[in-house]
């Protein structure tokens, strides 16, 4: 497996993957385990965010803590994206939150864009995450990237729960240096291009939509 594909395995992340596939589980619950296992994931993901040393008063005495050196910006795939923004806001409030809009032809399985919003800061101390719950393909994901750094945006990296093993190399071999955080890889895809098994179509089940 290519070294920059980091596969978070944690019998939490197990259980709520678990439940988060169940074809049963309502729009509610899958928005509330979407919501935990991004967090649990992002402790990985900042695993090595850079800080800075601050001198504090506490209570007793002077000490040296520690605070984030890099912001943080958020690039959700519209809409399913959308759920996973939340549990990465929860860790870290002061994220900002960009929108990559994009919506496959079902025909091709080729993404099409309709929007695309990014914050100021995207320098080079800026810690650039693009969040969606699924690598089908991974064509949504390479246009995603793609458009990022078309906009000279670096220090990128991606965050999926479930991956494709076809999606997933797509994806690591077109960006060789891309990390990538998953939680599940899964064996294949439909004739439809969905993952399986899978959990089906994340944004109808995020919005309760068909």
């Amino acid at each position: 497996m290519n070294k920059n594909i980091h596969l978070i395995e944690h019998p939490l992340i197990e259980h709520k993957l678990t439940h988060i596939r169940k074809k049963d589980t309502s729009s509610k619950e899958f928005k509330e385990f979407l919501d935990e296992i991004t967090r649990l994931m992002a402790y990985e993901v900042f695993k090595n965010i850079k800080l800075r040393k601050v001198t504090i008063i506490t209570p007793m005495a002077k000490a040296t803590g520690y605070e984030l050196s890099e912001r943080v910006n958020l690039y959700p795939i519209l809409r399913a994206g959308i759920g996973m923004v939340n549990g990465f806001t929860n860790i870290i409030p002061s994220a900002k939150v960009g929108h990559i809009g994009m919506y496959r032809d079902e025909k091709t399985l080729m993404p099409i864009q309709y929007l695309f919003k990014y914050p100021k800061d995207t320098e080079k101390d800026t810690f650039n995450i693009i969040i969606d719950p699924m690598i089908a393909t991974g064509n949504s994901a390479i246009a995603a990237v793609e458009i990022l750094q078309s906009k000279g945006i670096k220090n990128l990296k991606f965050v999926a729960l479930i991956a494709s093993k076809q999606g997933i190399e797509n994806l690591a071999n077109k960006f060789p240096s891309l990390e990538i955080f998953i939680a599940k890889i899964d064996p294949k895809l439909s004739k439809s291009g969905y993952i399986v098994p899978g959990l089906g179509d994340a944004g109808d089940r995020i919005f309760g939509t068909k």
